[in-house]
């Protein structure tokens, strides 16, 4: 019997009409055959929601309390998810991440996986139930509730698939997969029907939205094979493998949430910010900070992504020919493995994306 690893994020869960709507997907599922075991987010802005109201209790939040406050969100999709399930006639049981057995270092708010043990899982699958885990969240070594930071929901989901064996993790969320752009700022982008697992960590790690990294190592590291597909429609998705592929360019990703920092004021940076060095100094992701910091400069990078797109003399050389007319003296370059990436204006990084994606992606090639 086949055992499928389905996570849905806030999107997908929103309201309860699409939270029914997963419930009839996921007996869908079953009734294939397949053991299933679903991992939700909280339903739509709550998470936002709790941050609000602890803000307006206290200026200066206590990680510890955090966690325990925001990881209210997922009990709540969880619980409401299995009552929906329980309403098709499909038997279902909801866990907590301490309950479905993931166990975190200690640092609360950004906490990260360090084992997993689910023995109830199990035992709810071999009932004949439908598994529903909480994202996002686990139990430290010392006992306490903590959370893991960003895209948490897609690394819970992962885990889990890699400690329960799964045949496949599913990420289902608003969008059809991973596309070779974003379909929203390049009208010429299109979908990609298969991706190794080291191209998607290159998407993830530059900017790309629809997978994170930290879920996209752990796949890497334990063999998980993942599908990026859309809630509402069955089958199709990216399918991301282990398996090799030639040399080639499959996309170009821009991230526009990144900021530098000058050295001397390391000191006072958030921990789990620091995305790499770069020339400018440190190169640091806002979606980690929880406060303005008035040292920061805005940064953008627009990276070009595909196998050993970094490390193929004629692929680099096609590239950076590509990039030649649309950067200015002030553009960096670096290649990496599988990706190009440019540091350059983040009022132009727009502009530099559709440009490089004409140029590569939809223009015939030798």
């Amino acid at each position: 019997m086949p055992l499928i690893v389905q996570k849905y994020g806030g999107s997908s869960v929103a309201d309860l009409t699409k939270l029914r709507a997963v419930a009839v997907r996921v007996a869908a599922t079953r009734a294939t055959g397949a053991s299933v075991v679903v991992v939700v987010s909280a339903m739509g802005n709550t998470t936002n929601e709790l941050l609000g109201l602890a803000r307006q209790v206290s200026a200066h939040p206590g990680r510890r309390e955090l966690d325990m406050l925001i990881s209210v969100g997922e009990r709540v999709s969880m619980a409401l998810l299995a009552m929906a399930l329980g309403e098709l006639g499909v038997p279902a049981r909801s866990f907590t991440g301490s309950q479905s057995g993931i166990v975190t270092d200690e640092h609360h708010a950004n906490a990260r996986v360090v084992e997993v043990r689910p023995d109830r899982v199990r035992e709810a699958l071999d009932r004949g139930e439908v598994a529903i885990v909480a994202g996002f969240q686990g139990v430290s070594r010392a006992r306490e509730v903590t959370t893991l930071g960003r895209g948490g929901s897609d690394t819970t989901a992962v885990v889990l698939a890699a400690a329960l064996r799964a045949d496949e993790c599913e990420i289902c969320s608003d969008v059809d997969g991973i596309w070779s752009a974003d379909p929203r700022a390049v009208p010429g982008a299109r979908r990609i029907a298969r991706l190794t697992v080291d191209e998607a960590l290159a998407l993830a790690t530059n900017g790309a939205k629809v997978l994170y990294e930290e879920a996209v190592a752990w796949a890497k590291r334990e063999g998980v094979t993942l599908r990026a597909c859309q809630t509402d429609v069955s089958g199709g998705g990216t399918v991301i493998s282990p398996e090799p592929v030639p040399a080639r360019i499959v996309a170009v990703t821009a991230d526009t949430q990144l900021a530098t920092c000058g050295l001397e004021h390391l000191g006072d940076l958030p921990a789990g910010c620091l995305r790499e060095s770069s020339a400018a100094g440190l190169l640091l992701d806002r979606r980690n900070l929880h406060a303005p910091l008035p040292f920061l400069q805005d940064a953008a990078t627009v990276a070009v992504v595909g196998s050993r797109a970094g490390a193929d003399p004629t692929l680099l050389r096609r590239i950076l020919s590509a990039a030649a007319p649309v950067l200015t003296s002030s553009d960096t370059w670096r290649s990496a493995g599988d990706a190009v990436v440019f540091m350059v204006e983040p009022t132009h990084a727009a502009r530099v994306e559709r440009a490089l994606h004409v140029a590569l992606i939809e223009s015939p090639h030798p």
